[in-house]
This record gives structure tokens, C-alpha cells and sequence, in this order.
């Protein structure tokens, strides 16, 4: 049996909003805008170099979910964006107004320093070492 996960859902307050950001800024590419109804669309973006792995832009549409946005792990680090060129696309993340949480530490995995997205979540932008597990 072959299984792999495709897509975690993130929650955002409005799809558009969203897009731009994670590919504008993040340099995601859209992988997929389908209209569903009138309110709801089926949108992912994944990182440039990702073939299997994307993120669904999920907008709230309640009060209990708008609650959650940009507060899906209660504070934790909540997504993991690997990079073969740390400080290339730690100054490129800078540069277009990312704002890093904390600063860029070598770690015995590698290279990592925590951002933050449009609404808040916590990432880590890893260069992770070539000997790591």
C-alpha cells in the first residue's frame, strides 16, 4: 500500500488575500483555484520545488474556525519550509516584509529560523544538514 499526505488545510479569513501572500511573498505557485459555490473555492499553493505536498486554503466560515486563524497550534511552530539555500531565501523571505520571529540559529539538524505568516502561524525555514535523518 502506497499513502503519503497530499494537503493539510490551513485557515484563512479570504482566499485572495491569502494567494497573494503565500505567492507573492512566499514565492508558492497556485497549484489549483476551483469554485465550488458562490462562498467556497478548493485553492492550494505549494512551494516551488514541492511535487506531492500542498497547502489548502481553507476560509472560515464560522466563528469557531475565524477564532483559529493564524492560531492553529496554540503558539507552536506550525509548518516546515525546507530550503537547499538558507540564506538565500532567508534574505529574499526579508526583504519582501516576512517578518522572523526569531533569528537565524544552526541547529545539529541544520540551519532554521522561526517566521511568522499573514496571519500569524509559526514556520520554521529550515536548511536542513545533508548528514540529518
Amino acid at each position: 500500500m502506497s499513502q503519503y499526505i497530499a494537503s493539510i488545510a490551513i485557515i484563512v479569513r479570504e482566499y485572495d488575500e491569502a494567494i497573494r501572500w503565500y505567492s507573492e511573498i512566499l514565492g508558492f505557485r497556485l497549484v489549483e483555484d476551483v469554485r465550488l459555490t458562490d462562498t467556497k473555492r478548493w485553492v492550494r499553493v505549494a512551494p516551488a520545488g514541492s511535487k506531492d505536498f500542498s497547502l489548502l486554503l481553507a476560509r472560515a466560515v464560522t466563528p469557531e474556525q475565524s477564532s483559529r486563524i493564524g492560531d492553529q497550534t496554540g503558539g507552536r511552530v506550525f509548518l516546515f519550509l525546507n530550503t537547499d539555500d538558507f540564506w538565500r531565501d532567508f534574505n529574499a523571505l526579508s526583504r519582501r516584509g516576512v517578518v522572523f520571529r526569531r533569528p537565524p540559529v544552526e541547529e545539529p539538524y541544520g540551519t532554521v529560523a522561526v517566521f511568522e505568516d499573514l496571519y500569524g502561524n509559526l514556520w520554521d525555514l529550515i536548511q536542513p544538514r545533508i548528514n540529518s535523518c
